[in-house]
């Protein structure tokens, strides 16, 4: 874990948000379970206890993940206004070839989500957008092959 992160200031909230809720409601939950499993005596051979302790174990690793995360995370602020170059919480309008126009918001690795169109700095498509202007054309090495994207937009 010892590469920097990156978020966006919304990526950051939402990461607080999950700890909070980790924290509070998730943890008293666990608990829960563990007081029952405990009382229904013989722990060898108690599933629900087991179980609960397995979950406990899960829980109290993402905690600390996401603790370390917002502690040493770069928060990368959005100016909201318009970028001559691409950056990180940009949003990039491109364009491969014949195909459509879309859309990627780059983000930093623990915000990414492809599917919905938010990309990693350390993808191939942010690494090789990183410092790009409207017009270029730049090169992504995928495992897929070479992608060829030209940038149209920069919000």
């Amino acid at each position: 874990m010892g590469e920097q992160q990156y978020l966006t200031a919304e990526g950051a909230e939402r990461l607080r948000t999950e700890l909070k809720h980790l924290k509070g409601p998730q943890r008293d939950e666990i608990a829960k379970r563990l007081r029952s499993a405990i009382q229904m005596g013989d722990l060898s051979e108690n599933a629900d206890y087991h179980a609960a302790k397995e979950s406990q174990a899960f829980l109290e690793g993402r905690i600390q993940e996401l603790e370390y995360v917002l502690q040493n995370a770069i928060i990368v602020e959005d100016d909201g206004g318009k970028k001559d170059v691409v950056s990180l919480g940009a949003k990039i309008t491109v364009q491969e070839e014949d195909f459509p126009p879309e859309t990627f918001h780059l983000v930093g690795a623990k915000e990414a989500d492809p599917r919905n169109g938010r990309i990693s700095n350390e993808s191939p498509f942010g690494a090789a957008l990183l410092g790009g202007r409207v017009g270029d054309t730049v090169d992504a090495e995928t495992p897929g092959g070479l992608v060829r994207l030209t940038i149209l937009a920069i919000e």
